[in-house]
């Protein structure tokens, strides 16, 4: 079937116009300017005047916790609260149980997205300190990267060993994988920890977290990463950016050195915690707002390349607690796009920065295979949105599990309209497509 997208306005690779596109099969198959017309007729027509097209959302870094976590979400829900935030494929990490430290465990979630996944998927693999011998094992064009956790403990994941350190850098760089790195030093937050319990209690309140897990824990974790990254050549994607500081780590000679901010992090700051609570506890925590506006500034001048949601979904009760006791994580993936389009709508970011921090980064460097663009030949993955639909989200707006979300109650001024997946509309004003399901990504490597 012939499906013309007609007469939006079309946000790609760093241009805006008024056009149409023709879906076929799964891919595009003509981008028309203005009035142009198709070569061949169409069996279906999607008005889309006054709609902005831009390519499906590409999201690096997901928790969806299956398996073993299912309490929290699973792969079929946050897979259609994705698809209601437009976006069309994510990269979800090794944090599960069984963690995805084996080639079996992998296995087990491609079986289960396969089944169940609304939308694109892809899965890393979690380092540790034994198990870098099995990365030859991996398929590098169908495996998104290589997870490492410097110094955020999660089970055995925690890599604190510098010849271990040493050796996954260098086996990642051999295989062309990307090493997708969680940088805070654990030995800073523990004598950060030790001294503001004996000063506040055994679970002192959440907005000691940022002092907890300070800047110089990120800084000098994040510091370690980059030197290790420029001695080996490695292909390192350094996660969530907290701080000013860590921005100046970096520099445009790195080729092989790319960043990622979250929603988050790009939204609220230490003043915030006064309201939402818990509710925006996360490692790395959210700092002050003068490190909020340094990360802004640094998304729209492209010294942060990506924005990826760091998508965590707790149950409320794993939220109950202090900077200490109560889990760290929130769900955003469903609000991401319109959080980040509301910095549009202020003069913070343009469009066409957006879609290239949140469409077309992550596909240039995974080396996606046809996606993050508006192209001939390419899946067609896009999201129609309406640029003048104010609402305010409500709690049975929430389609993860967890039933909750830190921007419940905000107004956005712009919304998902529909969310396309290979040439289908699986999202669609509210209702989701069940007979949708998404591939496996590829990667060029």
């Amino acid at each position: 079937m012939r499906i013309l997208i007609s007469n939006p306005t079309i946000v790609n690779n760093g241009e805006q116009f008024r056009g149409s596109i023709v879906v076929n099969n799964g891919k595009i198959v003509e981008i028309l300017k203005g009035d142009g017309i198709p070569h061949l007729p169409c069996d279906r027509i999607v008005e889309a005047t006054g709609l902005y097209l831009i390519p499906g959302v590409i999201d690096d870094h997901v928790h969806f916790r299956e398996p073993g976590l299912t309490r929290k979400a699973n792969m079929a829900s946050e897979s259609r609260a994705a698809a209601a935030g437009g976006v069309t494929s994510f990269m979800e990490m090794p944090n599960t149980v069984p963690q995805t430290t084996t080639i079996e465990a992998m296995n087990e979630k491609y079986a289960i997205a396969a089944k169940d996944s609304l939308i694109n998927y892809s899965f890393y693999f979690g380092a540790t300190n034994s198990n870098v011998n099995d990365f030859a094992k991996l398929n590098p064009g169908k495996v998104c990267g290589i997870k490492l956790f410097m110094g955020s403990s999660t089970g055995n994941m925690l890599v604190d060993k510098r010849e271990e350190l040493e050796n996954i850098f260098s086996e990642a760089k051999r295989l062309n994988m990307p090493l997708a790195v969680h940088c805070e030093d654990s030995s800073i937050i523990s004598a950060n920890s030790k001294r503001i319990k004996e000063e506040a209690g055994e679970d002192p309140d959440v907005t000691y977290h940022p002092i907890i897990r300070s800047a110089e824990a990120c800084y000098e974790s994040t510091k370690c990463a980059v030197e290790l990254a420029r001695r080996f050549g490695t292909k390192l994607q350094v996660m969530h950016i907290s701080t000013a500081k860590e921005l100046e780590l970096f520099n445009s000679s790195d080729s092989n050195i790319t960043t990622e901010a979250t929603p988050a992090h790009l939204t609220f700051c230490d003043e915030d915690y006064a309201r939402l609570g818990t509710k925006i506890k996360c490692n790395p925590a959210i700092k002050s707002k003068e490190d909020r506006e340094a990360l802004r500034r640094a998304v729209a001048d492209g010294r942060i390349d990506l924005i990826g949601t760091d998508h965590a979904p707790h149950h409320p009760d794993d939220k109950v607690g202090g900077a200490l006791k109560a889990a760290s994580g929130m769900p955003s993936i469903q609000f991401s796009l319109p959080a980040m389009l509301e910095l549009v709508d202020k003069g913070i970011l343009t469009i066409e920065t957006l879609v290239e921090r949140m469409c077309h980064a992550p596909a240039r460097i995974f080396g996606i295979e046809k996606r993050g663009y508006i192209e001939k030949g390419y899946h067609a993955d896009f999201v129609l949105l309406n640029p003048d639909k104010p609402h305010t989200i409500e709690k049975d707006d929430i389609i993860s599990i967890c039933g909750w979300s830190p921007f419940e109650g905000e107004t956005f001024g712009w919304a998902v309209e529909q969310t396309w997946v290979n040439g289908e509309c699986a999202y669609n004003n509210g209702s989701i497509n069940e007979d949708v399901r998404g591939k496996a990504l590829r990667f060029n490597r």
